[in-house]
């Protein structure tokens, strides 16, 4: 009885072991591949406008700096002050050098796809797909390929530039 207790300790110790260090292997290959869902563009004041209401937010612009009142304490003048370099915007990894900064948006019953469009290229800004929806997106040097999938449902937005200025094209199948 006693010999029979201890094999079972054993298999339970050995057992619990693997299972511990499998979880701790894919934990570690699965936390590689986790990315933040992308985030859809702002509505700009003249996608507002046509809609006819006013943008909620915009993540581009600034508030305006609010106005300190005079200070009463004279501030020392032995220092000369120095202005603060100014923040560099971050710059998108997608964008290419030859975009013209022309932002557009594509709604499809499948989601929302977002270029920029230059005059001989284009790049992808943001891709979101509608609830219910996935999405695949395919790059080359002259197209990109956005592909809203839902069951049997495919919707496919095509931007291609390779045998004149950018183009987009929605096809549904």
């Amino acid at each position: 009885m006693r010999r029979g207790l201890v094999h079972v300790l054993a298999w339970s110790l050995a057992t619990g072991a693997a299972v511990t260090l499998s979880w701790w292997g894919v934990d570690t290959v699965m936390a590689a591949t986790v990315y933040d869902r992308p985030r859809a563009l702002p509505i700009t004041a003249a996608d507002a406008a046509a809609r006819g209401s006013e943008p909620l937010a915009s993540s581009t612009s600034r508030p305006a700096p609010a106005k300190r009142p005079p200070s009463r304490t004279p501030e020392p003048s032995a220092a000369p002050r120095t202005p603060a370099p100014a923040p560099s915007a971050p710059r998108r990894p997608d964008a290419s050098p030859t975009a013209s900064g022309r932002v557009k948006g594509y709604d499809t019953r499948g989601g929302r796809a977002v270029f920029e469009i230059g005059e001989t290229s284009a790049s992808l800004v943001s891709a979101t797909p509608g609830p219910g929806w996935s999405m695949q997106v395919w790059k080359t040097e002259t197209w990109i390929r956005v592909e809203f999938s839902s069951g049997a449902d495919r919707v496919s937005v095509f931007c291609t530039w390779h045998d004149g200025p950018p183009r987009v094209q929605i096809a549904t199948y």
